[in-house]
């Protein structure tokens, strides 16, 4: 038999931890569980990744390489707030056909907070992304600062989302819009910090940045 290239290990992996999650829930599902739907050994399994959050953050990782790769060709005149509704949005979507699997791991989450742990870190670094996406900077005290409250929005969302059965989305879209146009009211996206004068000070008298 054929054997399998990683890239389709990690597919079918992928798909395979999803439809258990569904089925079972997140805590139930073993990794030999996960490679004897995928149609592989456990090696190949452990090749590719280092646990299920590992899995549960490729997952992730291709969706947002999909939703970034496909140019959304934004105009110079829409907003940076249009365009995180537009681009999280599709993340919505995108998601939409995994939504059972997803409701399972969050289930589950409050009896293994060390999957929260782990994706913290992934789901940060994918705001980051977006924002770059949407032409503002990640980069920084003040791009940190964006990031973090990105992240506060599509949590909020993405409980709202959990409980959106309109066949449109329009709870989601609902709530994602006003917490962007809240977001946008209140700190305008933090623009870039402008060195304190006493600070600007000292670097034009030292000849460098202090």
């Amino acid at each position: 038999m054929e054997r399998k290239t990683d890239s389709e290990i990690e597919t079918a992996a992928i798909d395979a931890a999803l439809s258990l999650f569904a089925e079972r829930g997140y805590r139930d599902v073993r990794l030999t569980d996960i490679a004897a739907q995928a149609g592989c050994d456990l090696g190949d399994l452990r090749r590719c990744f280092d646990g299920k959050t590992a899995l549960l953050t490729r997952f992730l990782v291709r969706i947002d390489a999909a939703i970034l790769a496909d140019d959304p060709e934004f105009g110079e005149e829409e907003s940076v707030r249009d365009r995180l509704f537009d681009l999280l949005m599709r993340r919505f979507d995108a998601l939409q056909p995994h939504r059972d699997a997803l409701l399972a791991i969050r289930r589950d989450l409050p009896g293994d907070p060390a999957v929260v742990i782990e994706m913290a870190p992934q789901g940060l670094r994918a705001m980051a992304w977006y924002l770059e996406a949407a032409g503002e900077s990640a980069d920084g005290v003040a791009g940190a600062l964006r990031v973090k409250g990105l992240a506060a929005i599509w949590l909020h969302c993405l409980r709202v989302w959990f409980e959106d059965n309109s066949e449109d989305l329009s709870k989601t879209m609902a709530a994602l819009d006003k917490a962007l146009s809240q977001a946008e009211r209140a700190v305008r996206w933090l623009p870039s910090f402008k060195p304190v004068a006493g600070r600007a000070a000292a670097d034009d008298a030292d000849g460098a940045p202090a």
